[in-house]
């Protein structure tokens, strides 16, 4: 993987922690800033590798500033009432290590603190699910994929006032890890994972995030176009209304737990569809490319 843009290895301190991140873009002025949350038992520079490096096209244009967290112990503090990882179990503040990020690349400039967006991958798309709920105002814009809401009574974040946000989501009907069908997990995925608990589907999902931004009209459907060579197909689902921010899933048939561009991820977690690119999906909706 290689890249044009400037690669950094950061850290702040957040309660007397070390936490660390990679920054991909030294931007000449403010830039909006994309924060992505690896899955469970990564780190940011796997992920990074994980996904092809896909996300540093948005810093390599000068459109975006990419950072690349590092979780704890190769995981996030999500607010899943069944989650019993490292950094549940030691009481980690992801959401300080979020702000922390986002204050430091403020204070050199290199960011603008009124457009940050977030996407998360799994356990980070839960810790992205965690932010739209308990940092308001630290938002502009959320991805998740192949994660889903979790069940109310496993649910442990408070949202007494919703901030609507633009949201997408990406979720493979056939990922072998979390459900698109949404429900509990089996034996083996909580020991593996170390997390348990409901949650709800894809659509289920969708569906909350646009009534949270009060849209409660039908999604406009569409199929994307197919690539040669590739099973999967791709379903759009645009929930909008006007004055209110959009809400969008893309429903990856036939895709795994992977996401969706020029990466492949071990079959073992499904398919990757090439159908769309998922940096280039995130990077219109939040207008991140000039």
């Amino acid at each position: 993987m290689s890249t044009t843009a400037t690669v950094t290895r950061e850290s702040v301190d957040v309660a007397g922690t070390t936490r660390t991140f990679t920054t991909v873009g030294a931007a000449a002025a403010p830039r909006p800033l994309l924060l992505v949350f690896h899955g469970s038992r990564q780190t940011g520079d796997v992920h990074r590798a994980f996904t092809g490096g896909m996300f540093d096209a948005l810093a390599e244009s000068g459109d975006a500033v990419v950072a690349y967290l590092d979780g704890h112990r190769g995981n996030w503090n999500d607010a899943r009432r069944g989650s019993y990882f490292p950094a549940r179990r030691d009481g980690i503040d992801d959401v300080a290590f979020a702000r922390a990020v986002v204050d430091t690349l403020a204070g050199q400039n290199r960011i603008d603190p009124g457009r940050v967006f977030a996407a998360g991958y799994s356990n980070g798309g839960q810790m992205v699910i965690r932010l739209v709920h308990e940092a308001p105002g630290l938002l502009a814009g959320a991805a998740v994929i192949a994660a889903t809401m979790p069940a109310p009574d496993n649910f442990l974040a408070a949202d007494p006032d919703p901030t609507p946000l633009p949201v997408v989501l990406i979720h493979g009907t056939k990922d072998p890890i979390v459900s698109y069908e949404g429900g509990g997990f089996s034996w083996w995925k909580r020991k593996l994972f170390k997390v348990g608990g409901d949650s709800w589907s894809a659509p289920r999902t969708a569906e909350y995030f646009a009534e949270r931004n009060g849209i409660t009209a039908d999604p406009v459907i569409s199929r994307l176009a197919g690539v040669a060579g590739d099973p999967t197909e791709v379903e759009r689902a645009e929930y909008g209304v006007d004055g209110r921010p959009p809400v969008v899933l893309y429903t990856v048939h036939r895709g795994g737990h992977t996401v969706p561009g020029p990466g492949n991820a071990p079959r073992v977690v499904g398919r990757t569809s090439h159908r769309i690119n998922t940096a280039e999906v995130l990077g219109d909706f939040f207008g991140l490319r000039g």
